[in-house]
């Protein structure tokens, strides 16, 4: 009798294991086809849920958000993409495709109208944040909030590795453009994951893939051409304060306090153009994601729970 209860207590724990397994949300694996790419996305939750768009940095892909989405998909819907030159998205060459953030931000454009994404909430990293500010820019009538990890619109936000790169925007010259290849180097990628983070909190998957990314053919040439575009988004800052003043958009910013490239005071900006910003900060880097996405997961729930009715 006692080896037959084993058994099937046993057995319960195997089917309510099994039950939580088939109930968690999951992420499926998509490609579309917008004009000449063929764009890959995330997609996690059901489309009858508040949607939420995930916009990536550099040198990333969707795939850091791998672990926030199944922790929002209950209650949203949420979608991801990788931009032209990251990730698993289709790269058009650079004699056939312009790679400049205000490209990209047309073509994501595109993207969202592609797949229906009509009204959404933006989550908005890095590279994420201009592509994303120029769509709320555009269509601020769509945008229902917008979460900023470590996504500047300040010069105040600006670490001190942007003044060499400023140097580098006023002179362009092909010297310089080599030296910033340093910036797809492994060891510049995994200090991009790691700087500031507590230790051993940051696998090693994240910067993996990322160098792999980076290291196909053509890829470097096209990531060093954003590098140099970046200098549009710098010129944009004030029209995209411009559009904080004028729609008052709810906004969340959590940032890796710790992050050397965009510094908490980008952070603090908000608050000069959106007083009712809301403001945290975690004991992270830039990719905050990787060591805090259950609490970045927990103030988005509480937050996007206030804002989005």
């Amino acid at each position: 009798m006692k080896k037959i209860l084993t058994i099937l207590a046993l057995l319960a724990i195997v089917l309510a294991v099994g039950a939580q397994t088939t109930n968690e949300p999951m992420t499926t694996y998509h490609k579309i086809q917008v004009e000449d790419c063929r764009f890959f996305y995330r997609e996690a939750g059901s489309a009858e849920k508040p949607a939420i768009l995930l916009l990536h940095g550099f040198p990333s892909s969707s795939h850091m958000f791998r672990e926030l989405m199944p922790e929002l998909a209950d209650d949203y819907h949420l979608i991801a993409p990788d931009f032209p030159s990251f990730g698993q998205t289709e790269s058009p060459s650079r004699e056939a495709f312009e790679y400049s953030f205000d490209h990209l931000a047309r073509i994501v454009d595109k993207f969202t109208e592609a797949i229906g994404l009509t009204r959404f909430a933006m989550y908005l990293f890095d590279y994420g944040a201009p592509i994303g500010y120029r769509l709320a820019m555009w269509h601020p009538e769509r945008i229902t909030a917008i979460v900023s990890q470590n996504g500047n619109m300040y010069e105040e936000g600006l670490g001190k590795k942007w003044e060499a790169r400023k140097a580098y925007w006023q002179h362009p010259t092909p010297e310089l453009r080599r030296q910033f290849s340093s910036a797809f180097a492994l060891e510049t990628i995994i200090g991009q994951y790691t700087f500031g983070t507590p230790e051993g909190s940051v696998g090693p998957d994240g910067y993996s893939l990322d160098y792999h990314y980076v290291c196909l053919p053509g890829r470097a040439e096209m990531q060093n051409d954003l590098i140099l575009d970046y200098r549009s988004n710098v010129a944009l800052y004030p029209e995209f304060q411009k559009y904080l003043r004028t729609y008052q958009p709810p906004l969340l910013a959590v940032w890796g306090e710790n992050d050397p490239s965009f510094i908490p005071a980008g952070a603090n900006a908000f608050k000069r153009d959106l007083p009712n910003a809301e403001i945290h900060f975690v004991p992270s880097g830039h990719f905050a994601l990787e060591s805090h996405h259950t609490e970045i997961a927990r103030l988005m729930r509480e937050f996007l729970g206030r804002v989005i009715k």
